[in-house]
């Protein structure tokens, strides 16, 4: 995450506006690939979703679109110093989730577009990985200000309608790759949602390995406990929140979309 609308990344849901029954834990799947604009958004969007299946034995695979370079609201803090924290920071947290190999876009933090180029590289990474299931933002979300997250959505569900088609991008000279499912964190109209009782600690110390972020994103600006114990205890409001939807203890929602 990055920007000054950080601090909206943990707000307590009320009234998730769900269409319908929701359904709950699909299989774990033999893999998947978990796709955010920042460092740290996979860990917010469906950190312990993540654990849980790579307890299960799903293979993980992470995207990062952007660099991170303005992950920071020190007027002072040098880029490129930043930009390498961050992706260190990143793969420890992907280490906490349950591992899988990281790989990074690149795009300038705050940047990001759903153009071709975008489009071209998360379509060649869809293609190399095969994923069976694809998690990231969703970009329909109403009144959603980070331009990244709503570029970021985008980008991904564009490029899976290419990945799946050998006529788009076959300078790529790969096969083309269609997705059994896709999750979409904070999403509008959540319709699924994963009971993840027994990871919220490891989702919680996966954003807590982000530690460059604990001032702009986690309201953690001095480091005491009670910093931590608030922050800890808005993720689990937030988690208990999306598990009340089916009846759960604690839960993280999706819109879920199979028809891919």
């Amino acid at each position: 995450m990055s920007g000054p609308d950080a601090s909206a990344r943990i707000v307590p849901v009320n009234d998730l506006p769900v269409r319908g029954a929701a359904t709950r834990d699909l299989p774990p799947p033999a893999s998947a690939l978990a796709i955010g604009a920042h460092p740290d958004d996979i860990e917010f969007g469906c950190g312990a979703t993540l654990a849980k299946w790579a307890a299960a034995g799903t293979v993980l695979h992470h995207l990062v679109l952007t660099d991170g370079s303005k992950g920071s609201w020190d007027p002072h803090q040098d880029a490129s110093t930043l930009i390498a924290l961050r992706k260190e920071e990143q793969r420890r947290a992907a280490t906490l989730v349950g591992g899988g190999d990281v790989t990074f876009l690149g795009r300038t933090d705050g940047e990001l577009r759903n153009d071709t180029s975008a489009q071209w590289g998360v379509s060649r990474v869809l293609r190399l990985l095969c994923p069976e299931v694809v998690l990231t933002h969703d970009p329909w979300r109403r009144y959603r200000l980070h331009p990244d997250h709503r570029a970021a959505g985008f980008v991904v569900t564009d490029s899976i309608v290419a990945a799946r088609d050998p006529h788009f991008f076959a300078d790529q000279d790969l096969m083309p790759h269609r997705p059994s499912a896709l999750l979409l964190w904070e999403a509008d109209e959540p319709n699924h949602v994963e009971d993840v009782t027994d990871f919220v600690q490891t989702k919680i110390e996966a954003l807590l390995a982000h530690e460059s972020q604990l001032v702009s994103t986690m309201g953690i600006n001095g480091g005491s406990a009670g910093e931590f114990d608030a922050f800890t205890a808005r993720v689990r409001d937030q988690l208990r929140a999306h598990g009340a939807i089916v009846d759960l203890p604690y839960g993280e929602s999706f819109h879920l979309m199979t028809d891919l």
